[in-house]
């Protein structure tokens, strides 16, 4: 019997839940039937981890009921969920650190012998059982603080699946995993969806969302706005309904070709290790995409180039005049700006506000606490009205906002300077699809203005839908430059981890 011929095995109808007045989800409806994985996709702030957490039984509904199997159940805390074998696998996983696997896995279930003493023996058989049945490679005897994120996220699913659980959510569970780790992964959840176990998933990755999903429910401020079925679901069809307008096409949008005009010219710059010496230009209105795994020296590149690095060779020239760049400042007295790939780390003061945050690099003389509030909200207004940053006031402390909103006050504080090259490293890392969207949008705006744009990034999809050429990266190295019919994800990959390849363009 299919899926669509079965009964749902959870239904939630008519789910609110409310936090001091705000209300986080409002009258949600969903179903989830065994053996399918059902994506929950939405903007930050949408409400999709609220809903899966009253599923959980994280927080107690307001109203609503939750359906499993037929019959109404309540589950006002974790221990029933998981007694009605539900399981959450969150962000922030929730395993016991300084225990071993073994002892993680059977943690709340410990068998004990007729001494009363804690059955090892038979947690480590049981574990190692699970694990097996998981692809997990290792001891069930290690301290789970000495495992890798992915490693650890197997034990907590692993515990789950010991426990029995029919109905399984995972909460963005590829945010902090290595490529390898995230592919893994993926594997897992579609062997655990043919045994038959109901998935729930949140991500924000369109690419796992047209891997994985049977069908995909999209939220919008706390309510479900559409469910969509596997061939309904397509990239545009999921971001019109997260934002609420038409959106035609995620990557491509109207700006004309780039200009003639080289805006940056980079030759021979190396920093005497591992990047050696690389040369490349870009055109005004261009896009240049630069790609490889991690590691083969993406960001060390374009770090170079902004002196936030030291370049022990090479020389860079801007608009046709060679300029010398020995620290960031540099770079930026001569119009190039870097969007840094750690927003939270590098790019901005999080206890500051919005507008201190957004206008501080106008500021050369005095920090922002000594500037007039006048000064500050001219420069920070209109770039929040044409960034489409969320926010309660200017005045909002920037560490407030969300990851797709702190992303768009990274770019409006570069914006305010006008830039003639702007550097984007990573620059949709951790946001959700519909912030992506916007950004996406801004991309090609400040392209077709005449800014040169250097886009690093580890997404392909990404990097392959908004460049107009791109530079391959393999161990410090660029190994090839990519236009028109080379622009393909397997070609892209050949280059990038040095396979045989298809004969394209060389780098120089």
């Amino acid at each position: 019997m299919s899926v669509r011929e079965q009964e749902p095995l959870v239904r939630l109808q008519g789910v609110t839940k409310r936090f001091k007045g705000f209300t986080a989800v409002d009258h949600a409806d969903l179903d989830v039937y065994a053996g399918e994985v059902h994506v929950v996709a939405g903007e930050n702030g949408a409400g999709k981890s609220t809903l899966m957490k009253t599923l959980a039984g994280v927080h107690p509904l307001d109203s609503g009921r939750i359906v499993l199997g037929g019959a109404a159940v309540s589950i006002p805390d974790t221990a029933t969920a998981r007694r009605h074998g539900i399981a959450m696998v969150h962000q922030e996983l929730t395993l016991a650190p300084s225990l071993s696997v073994a002892e993680n896995i059977v943690l709340g279930r410990e068998h004990r012998t007729r001494f009363g003493l804690f059955a090892r023996a038979r947690a480590r058989d049981e574990a190692a059982k699970v694990l097996a049945t998981l692809g997990a490679r290792f001891s069930v005897d290690a301290e789970v603080a000495e495992l890798s994120t992915g490693q650890q996220q197997l034990v907590e699913i692993g515990r789950a699946v010991a426990e029995g659980a029919r109905v399984l959510v995972f909460d963005e569970p590829t945010a902090a995993l290595s490529a390898r780790e995230a592919a893994a992964l993926l594997d897992l959840v579609e062997s655990l969806r043919d045994n038959g176990i109901a998935i729930l998933y949140i991500t924000h990755r369109m690419e796992e969302i047209q891997r994985l999903a049977d069908r995909v429910t999209v939220m919008r401020d706390g309510r479900v706005i559409a469910t969509l079925r596997r061939d309904e679901a397509t990239p545009e069809a999921i971001v019109t309904r997260m934002v609420g307008r038409p959106v035609e096409n995620l990557y491509r949008h109207a700006r004309p070709e780039p200009r003639d005009r080289v805006r940056l010219r980079v030759t021979g710059i190396s920093d005497g290790a591992y990047i050696r010496p690389s040369s490349f230009e870009v055109r005004a209105g261009e896009v240049l995409g630069i790609a490889g795994i991690v590691g083969a020296g993406r960001s060390e590149l374009v770090r170079l180039v902004f002196g936030a690095d030291t370049a022990a060779s090479g020389r860079v020239a801007v608009d046709g005049a060679q300029v010398s760049i020995r620290r960031p400042a540099d770079a930026i007295a001569h119009g190039i700006a870097l969007v840094p790939e750690s927003r939270k780390q590098q790019g901005l003061f999080l206890d500051l506000s919005i507008e201190e945050n957004i206008a501080m690099l106008g500021l050369t003389h005095r920090p922002p606490r000594l500037v007039r509030p006048a000064r500050l909200r001219s420069t920070a207004d209109p770039l929040v009205t044409r960034l489409g940053i969320r926010c309660r006031g200017l005045d909002q402390p920037v560490g407030h906002l969300s990851g797709g909103n702190q992303q768009k006050a990274v770019l409006a504080k570069w914006l305010s300077l006008d830039p003639k090259v702007l550097i984007l490293d990573e620059p949709t890392r951790g946001i959700d699809i519909g912030a992506k969207a916007d950004i996406y949008a801004l991309i090609d705006e400040i392209a077709a203005a005449g800014v040169a744009i250097i886009l690093v990034s580890s997404e392909l999809p990404e990097v392959l839908g908004l460049s107009d050429r791109v530079l391959v990266m393999r161990e410090g190295h660029i190994v090839a430059e990519l236009t028109g019919e080379m622009l393909k994800e397997d070609i892209v990959m050949q280059y990038a981890t040095g396979a045989d390849v298809t004969p394209g363009r060389p780098a120089a």
